[in-house]
């Protein structure tokens, strides 16, 4: 059991809360959507066994990071600037593997463009990036429309509209204390901090990162270090896994697919740590 060691590093316009397990190379797990840190603390375990120190953070805005400037709509490049500088924090002379999920991946994606040097290798997945699409208008429009139904009617309105845009299904109601306790046990704990931060992401995040245009000639760049991957649960969502499909033929790279769907390190937390090892070239630990 690796108990995380908690850090605090002021950047510019924030102060982040950080957590690391193990020791070795740097591994940064970057957080999606409302999540934070205890994202990954179902698979953090496993990748520090195999020898590696795991690093995530809650992003600023979000959980116990701090904002000291007024918050608004939130920008990826400073997202990644954050990222690129708990790297130099936690790693100063060597490279990172990082791992980015949903929104994480969008930032993961700009710390590789903008940064190809502090990343060894990179695992971007399914990150909501909808003007890789053919046509992104319809799914852009049912972003809008969460953001709207937001403001309109609150959280819990928002999330069964973006399902059901998801989906076709609209999700049958219940507290948000059931839903926490379908979690594994390990991120049980972070389901109540998920939920308060839910405003930021639906107000300041699922609009602006979706509409991203990464650079797709800096990534190309970078092609070698990337590794783009979805989950196999999601093949039929086309705004989850259609844009990491799409780079992947622009990068040159084959995309590679991961247990579960687009919650896989969520959900699956050891297989998808296993299938992560597998493509980072080590082992797990028995």
């Amino acid at each position: 059991m690796h108990k995380p060691v908690t850090g605090k590093l002021d950047v510019p316009g924030a102060t982040l809360h950080y957590e690391v397990r193990g020791s070795g190379p740097l591994l940064l797990l970057i957080p999606g959507g409302a999540g934070d840190a205890g994202m990954y603390a179902g698979m953090a375990g496993v990748l520090a066994d195999a020898g590696y120190t795991v690093a995530s953070f809650d992003p600023r805005a979000l959980s116990r990071s701090r904002l000291h400037v007024p918050l608004g709509d939130q920008r990826v490049a400073e997202w990644s600037e954050d990222a690129r500088l708990l790297i130099d924090h936690l790693s100063p002379d060597e490279p990172a593997s990082v791992l980015g999920c949903s929104a994480g991946a969008i930032v993961a994606l700009d710390l590789l463009a903008r940064h190809p040097d502090r990343a060894h290798r990179l695992i971007a997945h399914e990150p909501p990036l909808l003007e890789l699409l053919d046509d992104p208008a319809p799914h852009k429009a049912l972003f809008a429309d969460v953001r709207e139904t937001f403001r309109a009617e609150g959280v819990g309105a928002a999330m069964a509209r973006f399902a059901e845009g998801m989906t076709g299904e609209r999700p049958a109601e219940g507290p948000a204390e059931r839903d926490a306790m379908e979690l594994p046990p390990e991120i049980q704990e972070m389901a109540s901090r998920m939920h308060a931060n839910q405003p930021v992401f639906l107000e300041h995040m699922l609009v602006p990162f979706s509409s991203t245009v990464p650079d797709v000639e800096a990534l190309r760049n970078a092609a070698t270090k990337l590794v783009p991957s979805a989950g196999h649960e999601s093949r039929d969502l086309l705004p989850l896994y259609g844009p990491i499909a799409r780079l992947a033929v622009l990068t040159g790279r084959p995309l590679e697919e991961f247990p579960g769907g687009h919650l896989g390190a969520v959900e699956r937390p050891r297989e998808f740590a296993e299938r992560m090892l597998t493509l980072l070239g080590v082992t797990a630990a028995a």
